[in-house]
């Protein structure tokens, strides 16, 4: 086929077959990489080895068929695991020729690749076609894919051996690992980094479809909203890249960069005029491998994060286990000495965390206590499945009201309460109010959609405003509160952020700062809202899960979360606002 036709199809081919035509359409471009005349300290680098595999048994991606191959160098003895080198797509940028050069001059370390092609599931017969996953695999977001490399693949890795015996042994820290890709497979490689930073921290970008295919436009936005990963990420692309349907590639990379740097991260580039194509990936590949290797085995560092999260967290200041083996922990209130006390839903029962943070039971038979708060009387107030109840210092508990299943409340500075009431056994979602005087009365029933979970409550530090969450939206709703208790100009005001592998939010519990600030447990971590609705920082915990959060310890500075069976804290900057003292207005909002 002549050059010029070859040249035209280039852009709709695959991009494995398209880098393939292109080393063949320019022999040159195939020796970039392989070294400038110099054979190194001991001469010409000695060739590792590539074999191919195929895998057909995966339960992530179920139905599909892949080849990969495994490339280890010669310099690998099996004696201990070596780093390591995912690619999407299959064998590209000659990486097997470029890293026997680096490794053989020690500027990188000894590495084995792992390289994978998306998987297809097969037809049923000839007159069929099969179904192509490299789209769902590699441009969706969420951990299907990395869950699939760690569960999957490279433990079958760690099956072979070499063709002299020597069994191979991968390393499991992240820090030894890179991952690549070009095209979906860069945003793949990102989207396993930014999952699991702690198996893979090295991230290898071509012509990334960060873009709107899958969702993937969102990164930009949460890379400057998240609590820094510790992640190293060079990217590449250039100015003739695709602008199509989905978006543009050359803006959206550019896009990233921005708000990695704005992040804090160690980000760097290579721009240039191409298109989408791997043929500058291919030359620049063996600075980019230089660049993202450089100081190993120092750790990759986390970024410093957005002024806005370096506002509420503290340097060097992570989460710390408070507790575990519980079955669903909620409910964390803090008392006026600033001791939290939290319940474990399934198993009735209710305990206390002291201002050292040591664990000590405090009350059993709790009908299932959800969440709760302390009131301007000293009393801990719990929404239980038949109503309130309070307890005095002592452990004596006392209802306070009847007849509806309680999901979480907040007790206001002149004893009002409100709670939470989502629909379980149908009727209308109600969010109830109690007076000083114990008089309870519906002030919410009107405006939730089929479906809706009225859960996380809470009020503004001047407790004009209330808060409400939805849990299967992505709202949170704000009304404010009038002298009687009543609630009007109900609105959608807080617009929160919902994970790739979730239809909502998972808004549970909430709280407040001293700034006015509103902390939201959801699917993605604590989102912290400021005042006009926008969420401004995400806050991840250490096993990816929460139900509830709040303010503790003697300054009421350390946040608090409940996760599933454990319970963490961490020291902040912020102090949390307590609805059973006076009000305070916080300061004006930077709209």
């Amino acid at each position: 086929m002549p050059r010029a036709i070859l040249l035209r199809l280039l852009p709709g081919l695959g991009l494995t077959l398209t880098l393939t035509l292109t080393l063949l359409l320019n022999p040159g471009l195939a020796r970039a990489g392989a070294g400038d005349g110099d054979d190194g300290p001991t001469g010409s680098p000695p060739k590792g080895e590539v074999r191919k595999y195929t895998f057909d048994s995966s339960r992530i991606f179920p139905g599909t068929v892949r080849d990969y191959w495994v490339y280890v160098p010669k310099q690998y003895t099996g004696e201990k695991p070596a780093c390591l080198f995912v690619c999407q797509d299959g064998v590209q940028y000659r990486a097997p020729q470029v890293f026997d050069e680096l490794i053989h001059k020690k500027e990188m370390p000894v590495t084995i690749g792992v390289f994978i092609t998306p998987g297809r599931v097969p037809a049923p017969n000839a007159q069929a076609m099969d179904r192509f996953n490299r789209s769902y695999e590699y441009d969706g977001l969420g951990d299907n894919y990395v869950r699939f490399l760690l569960e999957e693949i490279l433990p079958e890795v760690e099956k072979k051996q070499t063709e002299d015996g020597r069994p191979i042994k991968l390393s499991k820290d992240g820090n030894d690992r890179c991952i690549a890709g070009a095209s979906s497979g860069a945003i793949c490689a990102f989207t396993a980094a930014w999952e699991r930073p702690e198996s893979f921290r090295r991230v290898f970008s071509a012509i990334g479809t960060y873009v709107g295919l899958r969702g993937g436009n969102v990164y930009p936005t949460l890379i400057r909203k998240y609590e820094p990963k510790p992640i190293r990420v060079f990217l590449q692309d250039g100015s003739s890249d695709l602008n199509i349907y989905g978006g543009d590639w050359w803006m959206a990379n550019q896009e990233m960069e921005r708000a990695l740097i704005f992040a804090g991260y160690e980000v760097n580039h290579s721009w240039g005029t191409g298109g989408h194509s791997g043929e500058h990936a291919t030359r620049i590949f063996p600075d980019a491998m230089r660049w993202l290797w450089k100081d190993w085995p120092r750790p990759v560092k986390a970024g410093e994060g957005s002024p806005q999260l370096r506002e509420i967290l503290i340097p060097g200041e992570g989460w710390t286990l408070v507790g575990e083996g519980y079955r669903f922990t909620e409910g964390p209130a803090a008392s006026p000495k600033g001791e939290v006390f939290f319940n474990d839903i399934p198993n009735s029962k209710a305990y206390r965390i002291d201002l050292e943070g040591k664990v000590s039971p405090w009350a059993s038979d709790t009908d299932q206590a959800n969440g709760q708060a302390f009131g301007p009387d000293g009393r801990l107030y719990a929404a239980t499945a038949k109503g309130v109840v309070a307890y005095e210092p002592d452990g004596k508990r006392t209802v306070v009201a009847e007849g509806f299943h309680g999901n979480d409340l907040v007790v206001r500075h002149d004893g009002g309460i409100y709670v939470t009431n989502p629909v379980r056994n149908g009727g209308p979602s109600k969010v109830w109010y109690i007076s000083p005087k114990g008089e309870k009365r519906v002030v919410d029933d009107q405006g939730w959609a089929a479906g809706s979970f009225p859960n996380g409550i809470a009020l503004s530090p001047d407790q004009t405003l209330l808060y409400v969450a939805d849990s299967r939206s992505h709202w949170v709703y704000s009304y404010q509160v009038q002298p009687d208790g009543q609630l009007k100009y109900k609105q959608k005001f807080f617009h929160l952020h919902v994970p790739d592998t979730a239809d909502s939010s998972g808004a549970d519990g909430m709280r407040v700062d001293r700034q006015g600030r509103l902390y939201v447990a959801t699917n993605m971590g604590i989102q912290v809202c400021d005042q006009p609705g926008r969420v401004n920082a995400i806050i991840p915990t250490p096993n990816g899960r929460i139900a509830n959060l709040g303010f503790g310890g003697q300054n009421f500075d350390v946040l608090y979360a409940t996760c599933g069976d454990r319970v963490y804290r961490r020291k902040v900057r912020t102090q949390g606002s307590n609805a059973y003292e006076a009000p305070s207005k916080p300061p004006r909002p930077r709209l």
